[in-house]
């Protein structure tokens, strides 16, 4: 099958102007983070538990706030929602950054800054997940969010190295600083973002009951309750993973700061390689989502493993690629099988499991390392997901009714495909509709984001992900009980075995 061009979504020019912006950011993004990590260790004698604590306390408002941020976000302008956000984060970076470099930080600053940090997120992450959407069309989506992976990644491969030399240099006051200086490039992106060639989301208007709408509609659909079990189970000790190297960096190998930017540097080569192989695919596939999810433990494992730094550091690249290639896939399965209007809400849910898990896997992470050290932590964390994967994928085959081969085999192409019939969970066979016209207009019917052809893509967006064929089930058309979201639409939508 031919592989798509791996950058051609930096044909669009708002997001290649949106791109290079995160491209500049995202370093100082990572200096932060390590500053931060390396900072708290300093302040506290080495205690995983108060990392573990800062880490749950920047996770924990997505946690019990995350949903509430998805509906705000899918009520918005999101250009000028991440400028606000971003501007905001600035502040609080520089801030911190004024108190280490004057020697006045102490644990609990940190633990503040985290927890504002936290409370920010809960609306900048929705929204830079629901405003890619807006900047390229459908079938640049996966590459898209591919590339944004890829930008984030190739900071976190520079950003760490820079932020060991600076820390030794001047110490982690002027890393903060530097990082808050970084959201300017980021604003200013945003700023000369020409608003006239978005495809914005008609703007949900306020209303009770947003949230529960929302929870209704991933309650109904029950391939994205599926992907958010496996994505919480993973998370769970997945999230802590910068903690984890950071105290057997510092405890086990007894090394500096260099060190553990070095470390962290080549879990994110590896991690830049998954993202950049991610661009390269033109559809998501459930194959991959299982295949990294699962590699990512055995790598933990190993890494447990590891008598010294070097080896260590080596095994460090291909858990980078194995988690990437998870969360790429993952994200793009949720961005191209929701409706428009409820992208912003199904963002949070799927960032709330993502990252909320983190404030209850970090204090675990913190406390198994201080109770029997940081390798236990890791060989712990790399059988539970381990264990955990293999039962899911058991689970979702029973419940699809699909062999190993039919999970594992590559997709036929659509030609092929298109010609066999399929059996619905029913167990009644039918033969897939023929696809509307590519170039049909927009605006069938109110709530309609695009057109005819992304409904059907949406419509059968998530059985594709499973690398089968999909029972067609026919659109209903226009009518006022409708609206593009009926009962209908969602058990179309549903994973077809």
């Amino acid at each position: 099958m031919r592989r798509a061009a791996m950058f051609r979504s930096l044909a669009v020019r708002n997001y290649r102007v949106y791109a290079l912006g995160q491209l500049v950011s995202n370093p100082g993004t990572w200096m932060q983070r390590i500053a931060q990590d390396w900072l708290v260790l300093q302040l506290s004698g080495g205690s995983g538990i108060a990392l573990g604590l800062t880490t749950a306390l920047q996770f924990l408002p997505m946690l019990f706030l995350g949903l509430w941020g998805g509906a705000m976000v899918d009520r918005f302008d999101k250009r000028k929602l991440l400028i606000g956000t971003q501007a905001t984060m600035g502040v609080l970076a520089v801030g911190l950054g004024v108190l280490a470099t004057l020697g006045a930080a102490q644990v609990w600053h940190v633990y503040l800054f985290a927890l504002g940090l936290g409370m920010i997120t809960v609306l900048d992450n929705p929204g830079r997940q629901a405003f890619v959407p807006e900047m390229v069309a459908r079938e640049m989506l996966p590459n898209a969010i591919a590339l944004n992976s890829a930008s984030f990644q190739l900071g976190r491969v520079t950003g760490p190295a820079v932020a060991g030399v600076l820390i030794g240099l001047v110490g982690s006051g002027p890393v903060f600083m530097v990082n808050g200086l970084s959201f300017a490039f980021t604003i200013v992106a945003l700023l000369l973002i020409r608003t006239a060639e978005l495809n914005p989301t008609e703007p949900v208007p306020r209303g009770k009951g947003q949230i529960r709408e929302g929870l209704r509609y991933i309650g109904g659909r029950r391939d994205l309750v599926l992907l958010l079990v496996l994505a919480g189970s993973v998370q769970f000790f997945g999230a802590n993973a910068q903690n984890q190297i950071a105290l057997m960096v510092n405890n086990v190998y007894e090394a500096g700061a260099t060190a553990f930017g070095v470390a962290a540097a080549s879990l994110a080569v590896g991690a830049l390689a998954g993202a950049l192989l991610a661009a390269r695919r033109d559809h998501p596939r459930l194959k991959l989502v299982l295949v990294g999810a699962m590699g990512f433990g055995a790598t933990q494992l190993l890494a447990g493993l590891m008598p010294g730094y070097v080896s260590f550091v080596v095994v460090l690249v291909p858990m980078g690629v194995l988690f990437m290639t998870f969360v790429t896939t993952l994200n793009a399965t949720f961005q191209l099988s929701v409706d428009p209007q409820m992208r912003g809400r199904v963002m949070s849910m799927f960032l709330l499991v993502f990252m909320g898990v983190a404030p209850i896997g970090a204090p675990v992470v913190g406390l198994i390392a201080d109770a029997f050290g940081p390798q236990a932590s890791l060989l712990t964390g790399g059988a539970v997901t381990v264990v955990v994967v293999g039962v899911l994928t058991v689970l979702l085959m029973r419940a699809r009714g699909l062999s190993a081969g039919a999970l594992l085999r590559r997709r036929r192409g659509r030609a092929a495909a298109g010609a066999e019939t399929v059996r619905s969970p029913g167990g009644t066979e039918s033969a897939p509709a023929t696809p509307a016209p590519a170039g049909g207009s927009g605006g069938d019917h109110p709530g309609d984001h695009g057109d005819r052809t992304d409904r059907e893509q949406h419509q059968h967006g998530a059985a594709e992900q499973l690398g089968v064929q999909p029972a067609e089930e026919p659109l209903p058309h226009e009518g006022t009980e409708h609206q593009g979201r009926g009962p209908d639409h969602q058990k179309a939508a549903d994973l077809r075995g």
